[in-house]
């Protein structure tokens, strides 16, 4: 080879080398992102967890894209749609999302955010069922606790952490909140003769009727706390940092939150929630009881939850996929 050639090799190997992506390798640009946390074993075929469902609607003809970080590879349809599971817990589904979001196969710019799963609610008011919209979301583990015989008798035994202002609780997009109970209000949800029996165990009027669609605070914290006292503790903590009344427990929306509100902000975030329990037990039974039932004696109702959750989130995936001229800059007036 002469000289002439091999400069000219050299060069084109090193265009080569660092020529831009090409057409194929284009980012996608990701409409809606759906966010699961769990799945109890394949993506189809065998008993649902919180990704199955959303698995069979949008992504069934999808194959897996692997993400360095992230806890399950991540699938996208020809729409726009891209999702995946997490990982349960603040620390493992947050980690996940930051992997995805810095990902260069991904065009987040205009994406909007659906953070599903199943979660707990207090009897007075949800019922197993119920799919909520958060309309807030707080960080239950962000603050001081100590043992009610250490503080005042019957006073709260929380106090915010300084510092921490700024993720300890978010107001999800009122626009946006709008828009889906407007889409998702009316849905019927469905139901089972398991949890049906279960609700009449309890007083509440909200725990002893049909399951329906609702929005209020959702509160996130890597405790599974159980029991009255705890629940009226969450309570407080929305009053406290003025939210609006606490309708669903789970474990991961508000650092995931966090997560993408560095990068995006939170105005095109949903979080989701499905009730496969009450956050405490009736009051025949004691926490620990209801912590630990004995077999036959659970809620039932989580195969009907976990369809129900799709239902509500694929209703307003779907309109704003459909409609995406009209939600590419956000949410349109309603």
């Amino acid at each position: 080879m002469n000289m002439h050639n091999l400069v000219a090799l050299i060069l084109l190997s090193a265009l080569a080398f660092c020529h831009p992506v090409a057409a194929s390798d284009k980012p996608i640009e990701v409409k809606v992102f759906i966010a699961a946390m769990f799945e109890i074993g394949a993506n189809s075929g065998d008993k649902a967890g919180e990704f199955q469902h959303w698995y069979k609607r949008y992504f069934k003809d999808s194959s897996p894209i692997s993400i360095k970080g992230a806890h399950k590879p991540i699938y996208c349809n020809n729409h726009g749609v891209c999702g995946g599971v997490l990982g349960m817990g603040k620390v493992a589904s947050s980690a996940s999302m930051q992997a995805i979001l810095l990902n260069p196969k991904f065009d987040f710019s205009d994406s909007y955010f659906v953070l599903s799963g199943v979660g707990g609610t207090p009897p007075s008011k949800g019922t197993i069922g119920d799919v909520s919209w958060g309309s807030w979301l707080i960080d239950y583990d962000l603050g001081h606790r100590w043992a009610p015989e250490e503080g005042e008798v019957g006073a709260p035994t929380f106090m915010p952490r300084k510092g921490y202002e700024n993720i300890r609780r978010y107001q999800l997009n009122p626009l946006l909140i709008k828009w889906s109970m407007a889409l998702t209000a009316d849905l019927k949800l469905k139901d089972s003769p398991e949890a049906q029996a279960y609700r009449m165990r309890y007083p509440q009027a909200e725990a002893r009727r049909l399951p329906k669609v609702l929005k209020g605070t959702h509160m996130t914290g890597d405790t599974f706390f159980h029991g009255p006292g705890l629940s009226k503790e969450a309570q407080y903590i929305t009053e406290l940092y003025g939210a609006d009344d606490y309708v669903a427990t789970e474990m991961e929306a508000a650092a995931i939150t966090q997560v993408i509100s560095r990068s995006l902000g939170t105005q095109r975030i949903l979080s989701l929630r499905g009730s496969v329990n009450f956050d405490q037990g009736n009051p025949k039974e004691t926490t620990l009881e209801h912590l630990d039932p004995a077999p036959g004696e659970t809620a039932g109702g989580f195969a009907e939850t976990v369809e129900n959750i799709v239902l509500v989130g694929a209703k307003v995936t779907d309109h704003i996929v459909n409609n995406w001229q009209d939600w590419r800059l956000g949410a349109p007036a309603l």
